[in-house]
């Protein structure tokens, strides 16, 4: 069976040469699985020291004010600290898009190798994590989209680490306009009171790694944290593929 499974895998990639999902050439031997070609993996950009110790933004130079951006100094986010690998910018602001829009479920294993490189390659402080939580969507865009892109992330995250995720709690009870859509102040007051929980006694104490694939300005992860820590939450992480 495994050899016929090769067999006709070869016709297709004969008959339909596998593409890289970026630059749209075809994939050499070796990287079908990928889903992108080496040429455009090495383009993404990745996030290097100093960054923000609040937002995980990366700053242009160490700040005399204990390694705070400009943002996080005029409006504090609620979460403890924040983390991303990647820029969104380029050939990951591509693949990001063509995940979360293209109904690319499958490019989930492939994105989350960057947080769990990320995490490894900088030791985030991460034992002492109880749960995984993923930003989730309000019920008519999840039905739109037909999956949530931060629980897809999350999956693979959560069986990388080996640490529990709960999916289910922490809701979208709003539903609220997108937040690309919109800019600062609004992107605050869109995403105001749009979440809840369903157990709050699962959380006391619970120290949560909250994921999402963009964080921007940080509205939604901070309004996120917001609510898990009036839940009685203790520390709240965010990770979050790019920013």
């Amino acid at each position: 069976m495994g050899k016929f499974k090769d067999l006709l895998k070869g016709i297709r990639d004969i008959i339909y040469p596998p593409l890289c999902f970026s630059c749209r050439n075809k994939l050499s031997a070796g990287y079908t699985d990928s889903f992108i070609c080496p040429g455009c993996w090495a383009k993404i950009k990745k996030n290097t020291p100093p960054f923000c110790r609040r937002c995980g933004r990366q700053l242009k130079e160490y700040r005399a004010r204990g390694n705070i951006c400009p943002s996080c100094i005029r409006r504090p986010p609620v979460f403890d600290r924040a983390f991303s690998p990647c820029s969104y910018e380029g050939v990951l602001k591509e693949l990001i898009k063509a995940f979360k829009y293209g109904n690319n479920d499958f490019l989930g294993p492939l994105l989350s190798s960057l947080m769990v490189e990320f995490i490894r390659d900088y030791e985030l402080p991460l034992e002492f994590i109880d749960f995984i939580i993923p930003v989730p969507l309000h019920k008519t865009r999840l039905r739109e989209r037909e999956f949530n892109q931060a629980q897809i992330l999350c999956e693979h995250l959560s069986h990388e680490l080996s640490i529990e995720m709960v999916a289910d709690n922490l809701i979208r009870s709003r539903a609220t306009r997108p937040q690309a859509d919109l800019e600062g102040d609004d992107r605050l007051q869109n995403i105001r009171g749009s979440f809840s929980v369903r157990r709050r006694q699962d959380l006391q104490g619970k120290n949560i790694l909250l994921v999402d694939d963009v964080l921007t300005t940080g509205a939604t992860s901070s309004e996120a944290a917001a609510t898990l820590k009036e839940a009685g939450a203790g520390i709240v992480f965010v990770l979050s593929l790019a920013n």
